[in-house]
């Protein structure tokens, strides 16, 4: 199991063992590849953590088919002649998550990002990424914690929450 915080692993059943990458993406996928250099024997990488919703109706626990990196320069650097992977493919599901380093708040930026994906957090991306580059496939499993508007900023108060539902979902589904 990764998570970015204990506090959104805090209901992981026991037996499972639990990496704290920090929040962020060059925190989770330097914490990652740290762990699948050291352990050549690890199988599966499976991130769990908050989100914020994009779209009104999402709610729950969602298991991620596909991770996008929101936040990054892609046409720019397409636009200079180099290859940019900004989106990959973890799962069977059509649900899709923008990873980038900050909290939506903006109304503006989450109806954008709506267009392309249904969720929003801060290190699915990274976390698929450092996995597939080790040879290792990751589910991404994500909590709805917010709206991805000014509700973000209230998250402390409402991890427990996201914690205790990820907890069920890993119990019933790892």
């Amino acid at each position: 199991m990764v998570s970015a915080t204990k506090a959104e692993a805090a209901h992981v059943p026991s037996g499972l063992e639990v990496v704290i990458t920090g929040m962020g993406k060059v925190a989770s996928a330097s914490a990652v590849s740290r762990v699948l250099a050291a352990d050549k024997t690890i199988r599966q990488v499976v991130n769990i953590g908050s989100c914020g919703a994009l779209r009104d109706d999402h709610t729950g626990v969602y298991e991620v088919g596909t991770v996008i990196n929101h936040d990054f320069s892609s046409a720019a650097i397409r636009a200079l002649g180099h290859r940019v992977e900004d989106e990959l493919h973890v799962g069977e599901s059509d649900i899709v998550c923008a990873t980038g380093d900050l909290f939506v708040t903006d109304p503006v930026v989450r109806a954008e990002l709506a267009r392309r994906a249904h969720l929003v957090d801060m290190e699915a991306f990274a976390v698929a990424w450092a996995s597939r580059e080790a040879g290792v496939p990751a589910r991404i499993v994500k909590h709805v914690s917010d709206n991805a508007d000014e509700s973000a900023l209230d998250w402390a108060k409402v991890v427990d929450r996201s914690a205790r539902d990820l907890g069920a979902w890993l119990a019933a589904n790892v």
